[in-house]
């Protein structure tokens, strides 16, 4: 049958499944940041919304209490915003994922087109062989036969 030819995709189909995994890994990583990031702006929210001014203090402690409240704001405000720009990243890296995913399918599938290519290449040439054997065989028969025809045997 001879060398098969190689593929000469192979590398870059070797490339872009790792560049897909490493994407797969990027999107999970960037998922779980941002599940933790949601996680924290919430749990600073829930603690903003136990905090009570003291009910009779001196000014000086209640304007204390309001301003680390207006603080705890701030850090609450300052999560979600977190929160907000890492859902953004991971539906980024999200996306470059499922584009890498496509690029490494579509040369699986040039990969399965060329596999079939060969093997139909070698299917003929298989064809061929065994035709030419078929046609050699019956011209030997027809020089040396003479002119009677072999009954069939089983």
């Amino acid at each position: 049958m001879g060398k098969r030819a190689a593929f000469r995709l192979e590398p870059v189909l070797r490339v872009r499944a790792a560049a897909e995994e490493a994407a797969s890994r990027a999107a999970a990583e960037a998922e779980a940041a941002a599940r933790d990031a949601a996680a924290r702006a919430e749990e600073l929210a829930a603690a903003l919304a136990g905090r009570v001014p003291p009910a009779s203090s001196p000014a000086h402690v209640f304007l204390a209490a309001m301003v680390a409240s207006a603080a705890a704001a701030a850090d609450v405000a300052a999560a979600r915003s977190t929160a907000q720009a890492s859902a953004e990243q991971a539906d980024l890296l999200r996306q470059r994922w499922t584009a890498a995913a496509q690029e490494t399918r579509a040369l699986e599938r040039l990969r399965e087109r060329h596999l079939l290519a060969l093997r139909a290449a070698e299917l003929t040439a298989e064809e061929r062989a065994v035709d030419d054997l078929v046609t050699r065989r019956h011209a030997v028969r027809a020089a040396t036969d003479d002119g009677e025809e072999e009954p069939w045997r089983a």
